[in-house]
């Protein structure tokens, strides 16, 4: 009897990709033998970067990760998940507040459909302070990013906002 594939499903605005981000994909791509990295595009909420340059940011700090596939998604991520048959998120968590906020979020998926669960999995220690929001503050002012996203990004940010 043949087994499913294993598929996975990161979803997040990423905006831009930080060190805290890349580290939950290297640690959840060994888990599936597929794992969709989703930037979300959400009409609502103003990126610095647009969807397709979120995704190609992506996809050049995983590119060296076989299994990972980067695309972008709207409209309800139940609806995403069943388009692409990956019925496993992964959410990282930074602290308590997180875990509360995604809890309640996966309760709500599970309930548009049963078929979806959500692996959590815990930022390790030296990045667990990173965030997006706090890497674009940075950027912004001029503050050293080395800690907060991959090498590969920091120019690219940085021309982000001097290019405003």
């Amino acid at each position: 009897m043949a087994t499913e594939e294993r598929i996975g499903f990161y979803p997040g605005s990423f905006d831009p990709i930080t060190l805290g981000h890349l580290d939950i994909i290297r640690r959840a791509a060994p888990l599936f033998d597929k794992l969709y990295i989703g930037a979300l595009v959400n009409l609502q909420k103003k990126t610095l970067f647009s969807a397709e340059e979120r995704v190609k940011m992506i996809e050049r700090v995983t590119k060296d990760i076989p299994n990972v596939e980067v695309i972008s998604f709207s409209g309800l991520l139940v609806d995403c998940c069943r388009k692409y048959h990956a019925f496993t998120l992964v959410r990282g968590i930074r602290g308590v507040t997180d875990f509360d906020y995604e809890m309640q979020l996966a309760q709500g998926y599970r309930a548009l459909d049963k078929r979806i669960d959500t692996v959590f999995l815990f930022a390790d220690p030296s990045v667990s302070y990173v965030s997006s929001s706090s890497a674009r503050q940075l950027a912004e002012y001029g503050g050293d990013l080395e800690k907060f996203l991959p090498e590969e990004l920091i120019v690219p940010v940085r021309n982000k906002f001097s290019a405003k």
